[in-house]
């Protein structure tokens, strides 16, 4: 069995067992404390297995791939993660700007205030990142038909004439 698979059946057993809050409060907690190195040392790509970041932030190996998980898609080079070992040193050659924006997609308020934010991006910068985030969820109907627009329908008559009559 993948440890991947290990992670997601452990989320599901944890959560029936122990309640979804105590899960979140858990991992959270171990997520943060690992952001937190990877953000204080910004400048180096880190070589780190699952085992040794688990011994180091003393968790379990699933929870440690349940981050693996989460920041996947916040890398350079996304891992298989279906093929990861808990051995295989991983390289962590994190996008930093994408890493910022899926945790404001991720409403993961916790990670994306953490302080360490403060030495790889300005404030303007994170707001900027922001902006980004908010602007891709703004939905734009770009082909909007006006009232006195030709209606679509080929007839030749104003919209609001033909298929618009009565809207």
């Amino acid at each position: 069995m993948s440890l991947y698979k290990q992670w997601t059946d452990m989320v599901v057993e944890y959560v029936k067992t122990r309640g979804e809050e105590a899960f979140w409060e858990e991992y959270s907690d171990i997520e943060t404390r690992i952001y937190k190195k990877l953000l204080a040392n910004h400048n180096e790509v880190a070589k780190l297995s699952i085992e040794a970041l688990a011994k180091e932030f003393n968790a379990s190996n699933e929870f440690v791939m349940g981050f693996v998980d989460g920041i996947n898609d916040s890398l350079k080079t996304p891992f298989d993660l279906e093929k990861i070992t808990a051995e295989e040193e991983l390289t962590f050659d994190i996008d930093f700007e994408n890493l910022y924006f899926n945790m404001l997609d991720a409403k993961a308020e916790y990670l994306y205030e953490l302080p360490q934010w403060d030495g790889i991006f300005s404030v303007e910068k994170r707001e900027e990142i922001a902006r980004k985030y908010k602007d891709s969820k703004t939905v734009r109907n770009e082909n909007k038909i006006g009232r006195n627009d030709p209606c679509p329908c080929g007839s030749g008559k104003k919209y609001k004439k033909c298929c618009g009559a009565g809207k």
